[in-house]
């Protein structure tokens, strides 16, 4: 962790990154290195420059990825491949970490993370003892981001509560004006692929069988909401997007070669 790391936490603090082989739009998306470096790297190296984590490390189903974070110096955990999603993996992974209290899962394919926003999430748990789940949004801009399906929307309650989530936009204006783009509060917000839950909480909703409208988004923290349990939801101005395309990877590529 970076040496500038508080020494002593009220929660003790472990980010997982799970990191599957499969990928649909983007095969073996974890392992692309056009940068010099594969995508689980990158994602592993703006983890650690988070402050208040006592650990960050990547969760595999697969051999390749294993050997891919050893070459770079990370900390891996190897997971079944029969986990059907990210929290799955990060809860059986968590079952290898008992002396954790929260556990951050940040995804494996947003390697622009802000180091900011996992320690922001953190803080939002540590103040808030009666939120079991939390996540993080960013406001929406731009109008296009709301019509596409890979930029997944959220909206809260007046107390922060996630409302619902949705490939979709949410919610859905009647009569648009470009103005409300820019309104304060914001009235569209694009989640970010982090969460963080308390250990007991992880390990129940991990059980509990995938809903159906979890299953129709594609989106499965929708399966908590369904269950009629809360997420509570940060708002942070550094926006990050996931590689979930070819033209995604090829933009980050872009970007990072541009530094």
């Amino acid at each position: 962790m970076s040496p500038q790391a508080p020494l002593r936490l009220r929660l003790r603090t472990a980010v997982i990154i799970p990191a599957r082989l499969a990928s649909t739009r983007l095969p073996h998306k974890m392992l692309l290195a056009e940068t010099g470096k594969p995508l689980i790297q990158h994602t592993y190296e703006a983890a650690i420059e988070a402050l208040r984590p006592e650990k960050v490390v990547i969760a595999t189903d697969h051999p390749s990825i294993r050997d891919a974070v050893l070459a770079f110096g990370g900390d891996v955990i190897m997971t079944s491949e029969s986990c059907a999603s990210g929290t799955d993996r990060l809860a059986e992974a968590a079952q290898q970490l008992p002396e954790y209290d929260l556990l951050l899962n940040v995804q494996g394919d947003e390697p622009e993370i802000a180091s900011t926003s996992i320690d922001a999430l953190i803080k939002l748990m540590e103040e808030n003892p009666g939120h079991n789940m939390g996540t993080l949004a960013t406001p929406i801009r731009d109008k296009a981001l709301l019509a596409d399906p890979a930029c997944v929307k959220v909206i809260c309650d007046e107390t922060g509560k996630a409302l619902y989530f949705s490939r979709s936009q949410i919610p859905f204006v009647r009569e648009w004006d470009d103005a409300i783009l820019q309104a304060e509060p914001p009235h569209f917000l694009m989640h970010l692929g982090i969460y963080a839950y308390r250990r007991d909480f992880l390990l129940r909703i991990a059980a509990a069988p995938r809903t159906e409208v979890e299953k129709l988004e594609s989106l499965e923290q929708l399966r908590v909401l369904s269950m009629g349990e809360s997420i509570h939801v940060g708002v942070v101005n550094e926006a990050s997007s996931g590689i979930d395309t070819p033209g995604d990877y090829a933009a980050f590529v872009s970007r990072k070669l541009a530094c």
